[in-house]
Protein backbone atom coordinates (compact mmCIF):
# COMPACT_ATOMS: atom_id res chain seq x y z
CA UNK A 1 0.00 0.00 0.00
CA UNK A 2 1.07 3.69 -0.97
CA UNK A 3 1.96 5.66 2.12
CA UNK A 4 1.05 8.39 -0.18
CA UNK A 5 -0.52 7.64 -3.46
CA UNK A 6 0.79 9.64 -6.52
CA UNK A 7 -1.57 11.98 -8.77
CA UNK A 8 -1.40 9.50 -11.44
CA UNK A 9 -2.51 6.90 -9.59
CA UNK A 10 -5.69 9.05 -8.01
CA UNK A 11 -6.39 9.86 -12.00
CA UNK A 12 -6.91 6.61 -12.95
CA UNK A 13 -9.03 5.78 -10.15
CA UNK A 14 -11.38 8.87 -9.90
CA UNK A 15 -13.84 7.81 -8.07
CA UNK A 16 -12.49 7.22 -5.25
CA UNK A 17 -12.19 9.99 -2.65
CA UNK A 18 -8.46 10.49 -1.93
CA UNK A 19 -8.41 13.58 -0.65
CA UNK A 20 -10.46 17.30 -0.11
CA UNK A 21 -9.82 20.28 -2.23
CA UNK A 22 -9.06 22.96 0.31
CA UNK A 23 -6.72 25.73 0.75
CA UNK A 24 -7.80 26.32 4.00
CA UNK A 25 -5.50 24.59 6.60
CA UNK A 26 -7.61 21.73 7.38
CA UNK A 27 -6.93 17.83 7.70
CA UNK A 28 -9.25 14.85 8.37
CA UNK A 29 -7.88 12.21 10.92
CA UNK A 30 -9.61 8.80 9.76
CA UNK A 31 -9.25 5.63 12.10
CA UNK A 32 -9.65 2.27 10.71
CA UNK A 33 -10.52 -0.99 12.28
CA UNK A 34 -12.25 -0.10 15.45
CA UNK A 35 -14.27 0.43 17.99
CA UNK A 36 -11.81 -1.67 20.61
CA UNK A 37 -11.85 -1.14 24.05
CA UNK A 38 -9.67 1.50 25.67
CA UNK A 39 -7.96 2.25 22.44
CA UNK A 40 -10.78 4.30 20.64
CA UNK A 41 -11.05 5.16 23.68
CA UNK A 42 -7.66 7.03 24.54
CA UNK A 43 -8.38 8.09 20.91
CA UNK A 44 -11.12 9.82 21.55
CA UNK A 45 -9.86 11.69 24.55
CA UNK A 46 -6.63 12.84 22.51
CA UNK A 47 -8.88 14.18 19.95
CA UNK A 48 -10.87 16.12 22.65
CA UNK A 49 -7.99 17.52 24.25
CA UNK A 50 -6.92 18.86 21.17
CA UNK A 51 -10.86 20.08 20.11
CA UNK A 52 -10.28 17.68 16.64
CA UNK A 53 -12.92 15.92 14.88
CA UNK A 54 -11.90 12.42 13.03
CA UNK A 55 -13.98 9.82 10.94
CA UNK A 56 -13.54 6.28 12.42
CA UNK A 57 -14.69 3.53 9.29
CA UNK A 58 -15.54 0.68 12.03
CA UNK A 59 -15.89 -2.77 11.92
CA UNK A 60 -19.39 -4.03 12.40
CA UNK A 61 -18.76 -7.11 14.56
CA UNK A 62 -16.48 -4.87 16.80
CA UNK A 63 -19.35 -2.07 17.08
CA UNK A 64 -21.87 -5.05 18.18
CA UNK A 65 -19.06 -6.02 20.60
CA UNK A 66 -18.15 -2.78 22.13
CA UNK A 67 -21.48 -0.73 20.97
CA UNK A 68 -21.12 2.18 24.06
CA UNK A 69 -17.75 2.98 22.42
CA UNK A 70 -19.45 3.32 19.25
CA UNK A 71 -21.92 5.84 20.49
CA UNK A 72 -18.96 7.80 22.49
CA UNK A 73 -17.64 8.20 18.78
CA UNK A 74 -21.10 9.26 18.05
CA UNK A 75 -21.85 11.67 20.46
CA UNK A 76 -18.13 13.47 20.46
CA UNK A 77 -19.14 14.77 17.29
CA UNK A 78 -16.86 11.87 14.63
CA UNK A 79 -18.37 10.89 11.48
CA UNK A 80 -18.21 7.02 11.34
CA UNK A 81 -18.24 4.63 8.34
CA UNK A 82 -18.82 1.26 6.88
CA UNK A 83 -15.90 -0.91 6.97
CA UNK A 84 -17.23 -4.02 6.21
CA UNK A 85 -18.63 -6.41 9.33
CA UNK A 86 -16.12 -9.04 9.31
CA UNK A 87 -12.69 -7.15 7.89
CA UNK A 88 -13.10 -8.91 4.62
CA UNK A 89 -10.25 -8.87 1.82
CA UNK A 90 -12.60 -8.03 -1.38
CA UNK A 91 -9.43 -9.18 -3.34
CA UNK A 92 -9.72 -12.91 -1.42
CA UNK A 93 -13.66 -12.60 -1.45
CA UNK A 94 -16.52 -13.80 -3.86
CA UNK A 95 -18.57 -10.02 -4.85
CA UNK A 96 -21.93 -11.35 -3.90
CA UNK A 97 -20.46 -12.27 -0.05
CA UNK A 98 -18.20 -9.52 0.19
CA UNK A 99 -21.59 -7.15 -0.98
CA UNK A 100 -23.69 -9.12 1.90
CA UNK A 101 -21.36 -8.20 4.07
CA UNK A 102 -20.98 -4.47 4.01
CA UNK A 103 -24.83 -4.61 4.01
CA UNK A 104 -24.65 -6.58 7.04
CA UNK A 105 -22.82 -3.52 8.79
CA UNK A 106 -24.99 -1.56 7.46
CA UNK A 107 -27.30 -2.61 10.12
CA UNK A 108 -25.16 -1.29 12.62
CA UNK A 109 -23.63 1.59 10.91
CA UNK A 110 -25.49 4.59 10.08
CA UNK A 111 -23.35 5.76 7.41
CA UNK A 112 -23.01 6.30 3.55
CA UNK A 113 -19.03 6.13 3.35
CA UNK A 114 -17.03 3.38 2.96
CA UNK A 115 -13.62 2.43 3.32
CA UNK A 116 -12.44 -1.16 1.96
CA UNK A 117 -10.10 -2.96 4.47
CA UNK A 118 -6.24 -3.11 3.10
CA UNK A 119 -7.80 -0.08 0.95
CA UNK A 120 -8.54 -2.70 -2.37
CA UNK A 121 -11.01 -4.85 -3.60
CA UNK A 122 -12.69 -6.05 -6.98
CA UNK A 123 -13.61 -3.76 -9.74
CA UNK A 124 -17.13 -5.36 -9.84
CA UNK A 125 -17.30 -4.96 -5.61
CA UNK A 126 -16.42 -1.26 -6.38
CA UNK A 127 -19.01 -0.39 -9.15
CA UNK A 128 -21.17 -2.04 -6.70
CA UNK A 129 -21.13 0.12 -3.80
CA UNK A 130 -20.71 3.00 -5.35
CA UNK A 131 -23.89 3.47 -6.42
CA UNK A 132 -24.87 3.43 -2.41
CA UNK A 133 -21.42 4.80 -0.76
CA UNK A 134 -18.44 7.36 -0.79
CA UNK A 135 -15.55 5.52 -1.06
CA UNK A 136 -13.02 6.66 0.77
CA UNK A 137 -9.39 6.06 0.77
CA UNK A 138 -6.69 8.15 1.79
CA UNK A 139 -4.10 11.22 0.72
CA UNK A 140 -1.64 9.42 3.52
CA UNK A 141 -1.04 6.16 5.04
CA UNK A 142 0.85 6.30 8.43
CA UNK A 143 1.41 2.69 8.28
CA UNK A 144 1.00 2.13 12.11
CA UNK A 145 -0.44 -1.19 11.76
CA UNK A 146 3.48 -2.49 10.32
CA UNK A 147 5.34 -3.57 13.60
CA UNK A 148 8.56 -3.49 11.16
CA UNK A 149 7.96 0.27 11.68
CA UNK A 150 9.07 2.56 14.15
CA UNK A 151 6.72 4.99 16.08
CA UNK A 152 8.76 8.02 14.57
CA UNK A 153 9.07 6.47 10.87
CA UNK A 154 4.80 6.55 11.17
CA UNK A 155 4.99 10.29 12.42
CA UNK A 156 7.18 11.22 9.53
CA UNK A 157 5.17 9.54 7.15
CA UNK A 158 2.04 11.88 8.30
CA UNK A 159 4.25 15.31 9.36
CA UNK A 160 6.19 14.47 5.76
CA UNK A 161 3.20 13.93 3.27
CA UNK A 162 0.14 15.95 4.77
CA UNK A 163 -1.19 19.13 3.23
CA UNK A 164 -4.29 21.33 3.22
CA UNK A 165 -7.44 18.74 2.73
CA UNK A 166 -5.42 15.55 3.16
CA UNK A 167 -7.37 12.28 4.45
CA UNK A 168 -5.01 10.88 6.75
CA UNK A 169 -5.28 6.84 7.93
CA UNK A 170 -4.78 5.33 11.54
CA UNK A 171 -5.85 2.37 13.10
CA UNK A 172 -7.52 2.18 16.23
CA UNK A 173 -6.56 -1.52 16.25
CA UNK A 174 -4.55 -3.22 19.09
CA UNK A 175 -1.30 -4.42 16.39
CA UNK A 176 -0.96 -0.77 15.60
CA UNK A 177 -2.14 0.73 19.07
CA UNK A 178 1.64 2.07 20.12
CA UNK A 179 2.58 3.48 16.62
CA UNK A 180 -1.33 4.58 16.21
CA UNK A 181 -0.87 6.57 19.61
CA UNK A 182 2.22 8.18 19.17
CA UNK A 183 1.70 9.14 15.55
CA UNK A 184 -1.80 10.51 16.64
CA UNK A 185 -0.49 13.17 19.45
CA UNK A 186 2.18 13.88 17.62
CA UNK A 187 0.46 15.09 14.65
CA UNK A 188 -2.40 16.71 16.84
CA UNK A 189 0.17 18.50 18.34
CA UNK A 190 2.21 19.87 15.31
CA UNK A 191 -0.43 20.64 13.08
CA UNK A 192 -2.19 22.34 15.59
CA UNK A 193 0.71 24.63 16.23
CA UNK A 194 1.05 25.46 12.62
CA UNK A 195 -2.34 26.75 12.59
CA UNK A 196 -4.13 23.91 11.33
CA UNK A 197 -7.76 22.21 12.38
CA UNK A 198 -8.91 18.46 12.08
CA UNK A 199 -12.42 17.63 10.81
CA UNK A 200 -14.90 14.60 10.02
CA UNK A 201 -15.61 13.67 6.35
CA UNK A 202 -19.41 14.01 6.12
CA UNK A 203 -21.26 12.93 2.74
CA UNK A 204 -22.49 16.65 2.66
CA UNK A 205 -18.64 17.89 2.83
CA UNK A 206 -17.88 15.95 -0.37
CA UNK A 207 -21.06 16.93 -2.64
CA UNK A 208 -20.33 20.83 -1.18
CA UNK A 209 -16.71 20.46 -3.38
CA UNK A 210 -18.30 18.65 -6.40
CA UNK A 211 -15.83 15.25 -5.29
CA UNK A 212 -18.87 12.93 -5.54
CA UNK A 213 -20.36 14.84 -8.67
CA UNK A 214 -17.63 14.07 -10.46
CA UNK A 215 -17.13 10.73 -9.43
CA UNK A 216 -20.66 9.36 -10.47
CA UNK A 217 -19.74 10.69 -14.29
CA UNK A 218 -16.44 8.91 -14.53
CA UNK A 219 -16.84 5.12 -16.35
CA UNK A 220 -15.52 2.51 -14.10
CA UNK A 221 -12.28 1.02 -15.47
CA UNK A 222 -10.71 -2.13 -15.59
Amino acid sequence: MLIHPPRLVKNIFPYFIWEVNSLEKVMYLTFDDGPIPEITENVLHALSFFNAKATFFCVGENVVRNPKIYEKILKGGHSVGNHTYSHLSGLKTDTNEYIDNVQKAAKYIDSTLFRPPHGRMKTAQSVELAKHYDIVLWDVLSYDFDKTKSKEKCFKNVKHFSRPGSIIVMHDSIKAKQNMYYTLTQTLAYFSSMGYRFEALTPELFRSRNISAQKEKVKFAV
